[in-house]
């Protein structure tokens, strides 16, 4: 595991033919979300690049989605990259991929009516913007423990031990609200003095042993270690078992940790978006784990087209993971590239008039030859052999049993380990 891997990555030379290829895999389908949205689950558009490859562990438990024109809005675009975990990850995945953006819509119209009726112009625009970070926040909070509680409620699988991460962007003219649950993350791409690209990380990932998120911890009876095999990788465990080992402090799911501090509430960032901005990138972990945020920018901003950038930048990370870790198991990979300025000498609308298909439904889809549906029978394999970091370490034997019992009624014929 040589330097060269993450510092020299080789890049090969796209002929125009390998470029038709990129489009053409790419079945671009947009379907209708509340509110007249629309949503994507991959592809492309003039602002927005999408891609998403299974790894070597199974079913693909990483999955993503663009709402363009979000809460009826034409200026306000949502995007969002989720990263399962656990037997039933994929599934807790795509549920949070469908219904959160719902939610957190609903939740910002209504507390946008509320705003708009007992608004106070006398109020400074110091104050003003104070009550709109606080209101995006609340917004944020709301939907995202709605949707856990959702998840517990209506969601007819096993969850007591497979979850999902989520990072997600809303993008209003100038301002940018970044939701992160997990350890997904987004970095932004800026210009400095010299217009050189500079990389800004714009969620933390949120880990256990955080000083914060360990305290929580700690105040619940949870556990923070990382196992002899893995000294760098600290999970939360159970107070009285040595499981499950989760590796991040806040998920959706996983409710055999949420009395031991595990949480559902994300972090909410705000920043006030300049000329010099460039292009937001939200990915998992499966391309943070072998490419550092420079890396990353520079992979997308060298994208011959924009609608290419995001399944560029998965290739350059699988290669990686061959290079950094050649007996591992590769990591899924998502990527959601949100351009931030018109395309220079490009319609921006070419990605939509280019091979775009109209659905109108936007619920449990085939995404593509690496996405796999409710209906899959492919195990789960990332518990057996050599990986980087799984996200769960080691499942309880009544979530074993459990999850053999859920999977036997969902996924006929396939066993989940």
């Amino acid at each position: 595991m040589g330097a060269c891997c993450s510092h020299h990555i080789r890049r090969r030379r796209n002929s125009e033919s390998d470029l038709d290829d990129y489009e053409r895999e790419e079945d671009n389908v947009v379907s209708f979300g509340d509110f007249g949205a629309r949503v994507r689950l991959r592809g492309f558009s003039g602002f927005v690049s999408m891609y998403s490859q299974q790894g070597q562990k199974g079913v693909n438990q990483d999955t993503m989605t663009v709402w363009e024109d979000f809460t009826g809005e034409g200026d306000m675009i949502f995007c969002g990259v989720f990263d399962g975990h656990g037997p039933l990850g994929h599934r807790i995945g795509q549920y949070v991929r469908d219904v959160l953006p719902s939610k957190l819509s609903e939740t910002i119209k209504m507390a946008q009516q509320k705003v708009d009726k007992y608004n106070d112009v006398s109020d400074n625009n110091e104050d003003n913007e104070h009550k709109s970070l606080a209101l995006w926040e609340s917004c944020f909070h709301k939907s995202f423990d709605e949707t856990d509680e959702d998840i517990a409620r209506d969601i007819n699988i096993d969850c007591f031990c497979s979850g999902s991460t989520a990072v997600t962007v809303i993008k209003q003219r100038d301002q940018l609200i970044i939701g992160n649950l997990g350890d997904s993350r987004a970095v932004l791409c800026t210009r400095g003095d010299k217009d050189n690209l500079i990389p800004v990380q714009l969620t933390v990932d949120l880990k256990p042993n955080l000083p914060r998120e360990a305290s929580r911890i700690f105040s619940c009876e949870g556990r923070v270690f990382a196992a002899e095999e893995e000294p760098d990788v600290y999970r939360i465990w159970m107070a009285d078992d040595d499981c499950p080992g989760l590796a991040m402090s806040r998920a959706f799911g996983d409710f055999c940790l949420k009395d031991y501090g595990l949480i559902s509430t994300p972090d909410v960032f705000y920043r006030k978006l300049t000329q010099k901005d460039e292009f937001v990138v939200l990915a998992t972990d499966g391309i943070w784990d072998v490419l550092n945020n420079t890396e990353v920018i520079n992979i997308v901003a060298s994208a011959p087209k924009r609608s290419i950038a995001a399944k560029m930048l998965v290739k350059h990370a699988v290669r990686a993971w061959a290079c950094k870790y050649p007996n591992a198991r590769v990591d899924d990979c998502a990527v959601v590239c949100l351009f931030l300025k018109d395309e220079p000498h490009v319609d921006s609308t070419a990605g939509n008039q280019r091979g775009e298909k109209k659905n109108h439904s936007h619920g449990d889809e085939d995404i593509e030859s690496g996405e796999i549906t409710p209906d899959a029978v492919e195990e789960w394999q990332a518990m057996e052999g050599l990986t980087r970091a799984n996200s769960v370490s080691k499942i309880p034997r009544l979530a074993r049993d459990m999850s053999r019992r859920n999977s036997t009624r969902h996924h006929e014929g396939a066993r989940i380990y």
